[in-house]
């Protein structure tokens, strides 16, 4: 399960001109499952979401969490991050998880990541054609891989 993290001032999601999710200040948080993928990943990947300091204390550095300041999540799936362009200039998408396995994770991390940070997680909708807007903080963007656990 791959995520890339995105400190936002603000960010929402549309699906057919019609807006589904709006936060304030906090993460936009783009997530891709491949089949490989386990609900060990989920609990893993929301706890390091969580906690991951990213927020500027009172000296300007980033030594604060969601929760200190706050902050909203929006999850929203997105299986390009799974793509492969070893081969050509089209990308591969094959190690991406097929809806039915993709699904489950994702409802698991949006769960996982609520239990983590006591607050509720705005989405997208999976699967769709969506329409991403955010104000980037910084910009801060921080990509973890749960198989590359670093």
């Amino acid at each position: 399960m791959r995520v890339l993290i995105q400190r936002i001032a603000e960010a929402s999601v549309s699906v057919d001109g019609v807006e589904v999710a709006r936060i304030d200040r906090g993460l936009l948080v783009l997530v891709g499952v491949e089949e490989a993928d386990t609900a060990e990943d989920s609990a893993w990947l929301a706890g390091k979401v969580a906690r991951m300091r990213l927020f500027a204390d009172e000296a300007g550095a980033m030594n604060r969490c969601l929760a200190e300041v706050a902050g909203e999540v929006l999850v929203v799936s997105q299986f390009t991050l799974h793509a492969s362009t070893r081969k050509g200039n089209r990308p591969s998408f094959i190690r991406a998880a097929r809806p039915e396995h993709a699904i489950p994770l994702y409802e698991q991390l949006v769960a996982d990541l609520e239990k983590e940070t006591g607050r509720p997680v705005a989405t997208g909708r999976f699967g769709a054609d969506m329409r991403v807007a955010l104000v980037n903080d910084g910009p801060v963007t921080i990509w973890i891989d749960s198989k590359a656990r670093e």
